[in-house]
């Protein structure tokens, strides 16, 4: 198995978690107004579900039946991650060459609101968080044999 690079440097600061997972886009977008919080946002494949709240668990004041500016980050911070046709594809979004954004993935998009488990989401943030605490070494973590390794000459 390997890891994909990204398909375009992205800076971590506005969006450090984005992954497409358990059917959803979903990752923790850094709040503009308070560096304390942070927001958990996720868009459902297919159904395109809207869920935004914060890491108290208190909803998005901005999510509506349009997406709020954290879960349009989101989106953004994914195409640069994945490349756009992953993500559009993930989401069961139908494209072609004049859709080569975020927004344009957005606007194509018949959202709806929904609910998630965003614990579950922070709680993965926060363990992959927590490996930069890690001393740096060449033996074994245990918690990461399922991580894919890179051996010399491959």
């Amino acid at each position: 198995m390997s890891v994909l690079p990204p398909a375009r440097p992205r800076k971590l600061a506005k969006v450090p978690f984005v992954e497409l997972a358990d059917g959803r886009l979903q990752g923790v977008v850094s709040s503009g107004s308070d560096i304390a919080r942070v927001y958990v946002s996720s868009i459902a494949a297919e159904s395109h579900a809207l869920t935004c709240s914060t890491n108290n668990n208190r909803p998005c004041g901005g999510l509506g039946s349009s997406p709020c500016k954290h879960l349009r980050s989101l989106v953004d911070e994914a195409v640069l991650q994945y490349g756009i046709e992953r993500v559009a594809g993930y989401l069961r979004i139908g494209i072609d060459a004049d859709v080569t954004s975020g927004t344009d993935l957005v606007h194509r998009m018949d959202p709806r609101r929904g609910s998630a488990q965003s614990g579950v989401v922070f709680s993965r943030f926060l363990r992959y968080l927590s490996y930069l605490e890690v001393p740096a070494t060449t033996a074994p973590l245990p918690e990461m044999h399922w991580f894919p390794a890179t051996r010399a000459g491959r």
